[in-house]
């Protein structure tokens, strides 16, 4: 968490501190406190429903699109496939240049970047090229690179990454046939390179990288995949193998690291959830094969586990809560 203290969130608690410590008179904490809880004003709802209604308005008009080529497949020629995709992806590539970067503008080189791929499945199928599942994901991911490079848009960077993560599952199943590195533990690096990489260039300042929810889903897709690592050790550690053990440490690595960007970069809770849930799945599935064991418990079991859930949750919650007031409040 930031030193600084303008950096920290005024919260309730912390601007009653202010007054108790003489630092707010009565009336600075009342209207301090009017601000802090106030609700949105009309601009603010306004971009927000207009970003929201942009946003569910793309995703209808590209399931129209993709159910339209599915109803109608057997009766359209592989040219009017071909030549109705090139031009809704035409006709998205001239919006988004003439709106610019505005919301419409990266929605609707989005919806031309979605649609770069249905074209690829069009083109395999009539033209039977014989190319694999992950062909198809990697090389949309490759044609769609230079306008995510260009468009500087959230949204578009984690579709990519999507592809990128289908591709390279569907390489490990269908050519390295389940061998070679274990997948998990490929895609949690994929991911958390990604990850760095976005807070790194955060950190610099850079407008477009300044919201947070993209590095919090960067941070899912990293935490998951090693935490489903971490449970094969923990759960069943007679058949936990080396890149097992590997995602338990990375996972442990990357909890601390969440700690520390929590502590000293910035304050982000989201993180702290995320070390307190994969903690609370590790000491449940521990405490539970434990019990399992112990064949003379019964039924008992289960009340066990439920108040060791109920007190996980409990400790969870006020961690997070002296988390949220600071260390100075803690």
């Amino acid at each position: 968490m930031s030193h600084d203290l303008l950096d920290l969130a005024a919260t309730p608690e912390r601007l009653r501190a202010l007054a108790d410590a003489g630092v707010l008179t009565p009336q600075g904490l009342e209207h301090a406190l009017r601000l802090a809880v106030a609700t949105p004003e009309r601009p603010a709802w306004r971009r927000f429903l207009s970003a929201v209604l942009v946003g569910f308005g793309s995703l209808l008009v590209l399931s129209g699109v993709i159910y339209f080529f599915a109803y109608n497949w057997a009766a359209l020629h592989r040219f009017g496939k071909m030549g109705l995709l090139l031009a809704a992806i035409l006709a998205s590539c001239a919006a988004a240049w003439r709106l610019g970067e505005t919301l419409a503008g990266q929605f609707a080189l989005l919806f031309a970047a979605v649609l770069v791929g249905p074209l690829l499945a069009v083109y395999g199928q009539a033209y039977q090229t014989g190319a694999d599942p992950y062909e198809l994901f990697l090389g949309w991911s490759l044609l769609i690179l230079p306008w995510v490079a260009l468009a500087r848009f959230s949204p578009l960077w984690l579709l990519l990454l999507l592809l990128v993560n289908t591709g390279l599952g569907l390489f490990w199943f269908q050519v390295l046939d389940g061998e070679g590195p274990p997948l998990l533990l490929v895609l949690a690096l994929v991911n958390g390179g990604a990850w760095v990489a976005h807070e790194a260039l955060a950190a610099r300042g850079i407008p477009w990288l300044s919201g947070r929810w993209l590095p919090r889903v960067l941070a899912m897709m990293t935490m998951a995949p090693l935490l489903v690592l971490s449970e094969l050790v923990v759960g069943v550690p007679r058949e936990a193998d080396g890149a097992s053990w590997v995602g338990l440490l990375l996972l442990v690595g990357v909890m601390a690291g969440a700690y520390f960007f929590h502590r000293q970069v910035r304050s982000e809770l989201f993180l702290l959830t995320l070390d307190a849930v994969s903690a609370m799945t590790l000491v449940t599935t521990l405490v539970g094969r434990v019990l399992i064991k112990a064949d003379d418990l019964g039924p008992a079991i289960f009340f066990i586990m439920a108040l060791l859930i109920i007190g996980e949750v409990g400790l969870t919650v006020w961690w997070l809560r002296a988390e949220a007031r600071g260390p100075e409040e803690a």
